[in-house]
């Protein structure tokens, strides 16, 4: 009787949530922004009983690569929410939403401008906040005031800069920003007097405020040396929380987390510099709401602007301002108590009166990417300033160029159709009979068994079959950001452009000893640890466990702890290596030949258990009686190993080399977190993250596609020749 009556209250329950409508949302958040977001769409739930609220926290980069591949498949969430920078992409793509006609225009005129941005004359996000600006932060407790020129910021960060255990590592600096970043060094661009980008479309990349703002960035680490030698955003971070740092360049995002940190810090502008006069123009913007052009139903529309309207309210923002301190994008807002009352709001509008509003275009991101790329360059020393300059603005405008060309159809066009067509026909021939008899399966005596692998078939057919001859399909095409929802096939162009290019050779070559120096440290290793376990080691079901650690841990998470470790001033291998076997701190990450030695140890690190385990499998086959029989024959551990492990060995280890060799071949995960996404200026890629950055950076569908295709073909070869010569060496 009670499982019956659970199975009632079940299916009640289950019936009552399927009359609600159900939206999504993603978002970018900081954690103290997503607790006062839970609270806010709680509430919300509560005045709408019918609509459940799902929000789903991203990465910034990880939200824009994965929106654009959900609205590629026609789904997605109803609200993205992101920087403003984003709209224009977008837009342009055509998968969010112009809000003109659906919230009306009168409607945006209860906001800050900089909260309602219009591309192509229309809105397509409104912010709940303005600001989202660099600005200098200070802790009070080691500094009283704020420098208000850059000669004092010198001098006060030398004078904060302190070694406190003379130990020859800094334990307090003067000054910490993620200054390899182009977004955290552009507010003094414009303050050495010109701007990185002219009409907020064309780069103007290559002049003297550029190299001479590269050169200021060396000079504070270099010649003045009050900042670290390697910082990224974390490390600033985590130095300014813990007291380590006197002052910071960050936005007013990190507000919560210096309040719940316990920080007493203060804000003001980026310094004056004291050479031109000028201040240094943070980009001043808006982290806004978008509806997804795919709905699900108008039930599901209807719920999205409802969410959208609450979202953007007076009331909601004002939690917001209260709880995290972001300056309310509604003017009516700005007006309560809790604003105008908030010292560093107050402040903050100060910085924002000699900001820029932030570029929206498309174009922005190829700008930001070859800034990035040269930047880095000269501060690993590869590069002069001014060379920098130059060559940022030739990288630009090339990768605008082909971010923004739409490639018409050749003759090459007509051959693709033709061939698809032909394989779709000999498919369907060939495989005629084997599809009725599938289709009859379901009248058939065992149509239970096929309804039961049904749902198999489909997921196969969706996350595999499907997607794998679309990518094909678009690598003959003409898909990029222009052609986001229209486009058609051309022909063999980007495979011509692949294979012409010196670049995808070179990385071709890098992704080989990528791959052959990891599997064969992880063979190596595995082979190694599982002969001492299975041979020496006493407990060896706990060894076994404690070493399959770390493939077990998720990736993301053991990249970023490995990342952490290769720090210059405070990863632990350094620390390790100063302290130990006294010598120098290597600059893992600054440049390319270590940074590509640090992804290759953390892949390692990763890898190893698997062949580990494998190899243990494979050692508990082989009988005792065989050694047994060497021993009495004097056979030493060497000679054992060599002529009875390995030669058994090897059935069982060459099939997992392959599938090793694949998985390292396509490791994305580990380059683009170890090397942040490619530091130093992009010369730690293999072609997987080259692929992933052409398509999702650059938004060069059809081209990623080409070389991702081309990598296919690659580890095909590669497999088919292994296993061919696997099977001879057994058959002989």
């Amino acid at each position: 009787m009670r499982y019956y009556l659970f199975l009632l209250i079940t299916f009640c329950s289950m019936a009552a949530q399927a009359d609600k409508v159900r939206i999504h949302v993603w978002h970018q958040m900081i954690y103290g922004h997503r607790v006062v977001l839970a609270e806010v769409l709680k509430e919300f739930e509560k005045q709408n009983p019918d609509i459940i609220v799902q929000s789903t926290y991203r990465e910034t980069e990880e939200l824009r690569s994965g929106y654009q591949s959900a609205a590629m498949g026609g789904s997605g969430p109803e609200l993205v929410y992101g920087p403003s920078d984003q709209i224009g992409p977008f837009a342009t793509m055509g998968i969010i939403r112009p809000l003109d006609t659906i919230l009306g225009e009168n409607y945006f005129k209860q906001f800050d401008p900089l909260a309602a941005p219009t591309y192509d004359g229309k809105h397509f996000a409104i912010g709940d906040s303005v600001g989202n600006h660099l600005m200098l932060i200070y802790n009070k407790k080691l500094l009283p005031t704020a420098p208000k020129s850059s000669d004092e910021l010198i001098e006060m960060g030398k004078r904060m800069t302190v070694d406190k255990n003379k130990d020859g590592r800094i334990d307090q600096w003067g000054l910490v920003f993620n200054y390899t970043e182009p977004f955290f060094f552009a507010p003094f661009i414009p303050a050495f007097g010109d701007d990185f980008i002219k009409n907020d479309v064309k780069p103007n990349l290559n002049t003297a405020a550029l190299a001479n703002t590269f050169q200021f960035i060396l000079d504070l680490r270099d010649k003045y040396k009050i900042i670290p030698k390697e910082c990224d955003y974390e490390t600033a971070n985590a130095l300014f929380k813990d007291g380590k740092a006197a002052m910071l360049i960050n936005g007013d995002w990190s507000w919560g987390d210096y309040k719940e940190a316990k920080v007493d810090f203060g804000i003001a502008r980026i310094p004056m510099i004291s050479g031109t006069g000028k201040w240094p123009a943070s980009l001043v913007g808006t982290k806004g709401y978008s509806l997804n052009v795919n709905m699900k139903s108008p039930q599901h529309e209807e719920a999205a602007i409802k969410l959208l309207r609450y979202l953007t309210s007076t009331a909601v923002q004002l939690q917001f301002a209260e709880k995290v301190g972001t300056l309310p994008s509604n003017l009516e807002a700005r007006n309560a108590e809790v604003v105008k009352n908030n010292p560093l709001l107050k402040i903050s509008a100060d910085i924002m009166e000699v900001g820029h509003p932030m570029p929206i275009v498309p174009e922005v991101r190829a700008i930001w990417d070859s800034l990035r790329v040269q930047y880095q360059k000269v501060l690993a020393g590869s590069l002069t300033p001014e060379a920098g300059a130059q060559g940022a603005q030739v990288l630009a405008e090339k990768q605008i160029s082909e971010m923004n060309e739409v490639i018409q159809p050749d003759a090459g066009a007509i051959v693709i159709k033709v061939i698809f067509a032909l394989v779709i026909l000999i498919v369907l021939w060939t495989g005629r009979n084997s599809l009725l008899g599938f289709f009859k399966g379901f009248q058939g005596p065992n149509r239970f068994a096929y309804y039961m692998m049904l749902p198999a078939f489909i997921g196969i057919f969706a996350v595999i079959v499907y997607p794998f001859f679309y990518n094909i399909a678009i690598s003959f095409s003409n898909f990029s950001l222009r052609t986001f929802q229209d486009w058609s096939l051309v022909g063999f162009t980007h495979y011509v452009n692949a294979l012409s290019d010196p670049k995808f050779y070179s990385l071709f070559l890098k992704t080989i000893i990528w791959t052959v120096s990891n599997v064969f440290f992880h063979v190596t290793l595995g082979v190694f640890l599982a002969v001492v376990i299975d041979s020496v080691m006493p407990f060896k079901g706990f060894w076994r466990a404690l070493l399959i650690i770390p493939w077990a841990v998720p990736q993301y998470i053991t990249a970023l702890t490995w990342r952490a470790m290769f720090n210059q001033e405070y990863g632990p291998i350094n620390i390790f290596l100063q302290n130990f076997l006294q010598l120098s701190p290597v600059q893992w990450l600054s440049q390319p030949t270590t940074a590509f030695v640090a992804c290759i140890i953390t892949n390692v690190w990763l890898g190893f258990p698997f062949m580990m385990i494998v190899a243990l499998g494979g050692l508990q086959s082989i009988p005792n009686s065989l050694y047994e029989a060497a021993r009495l024959d004097g056979a030493t551990s060497w000679q054992r190993f060599r002529h009875i492990t390995w030669p058994l060995l090897l059935p069982v280890m060459v099939p997992a080399a392959l599938l090793g060799s694949i998985w390292t071949f396509n490791n994305l995960n580990v380059i683009w977190l170890v090397s942040n996404a490619g530091e130093p200026g992009d010369q730690t890629h293999i072609l997987v993250s080259y692929v992933y950055k052409a398509a999702f950076n650059l938004y060069r569908y059809g081209y990623a596609a080409a070389v991702s295709v081309l990598i296919f073909l690659i580890l095909v070869i590669w497999g088919l020749g292994m296993l061919k010569s696997q099977y001879q060496k057994e058959t002989k």
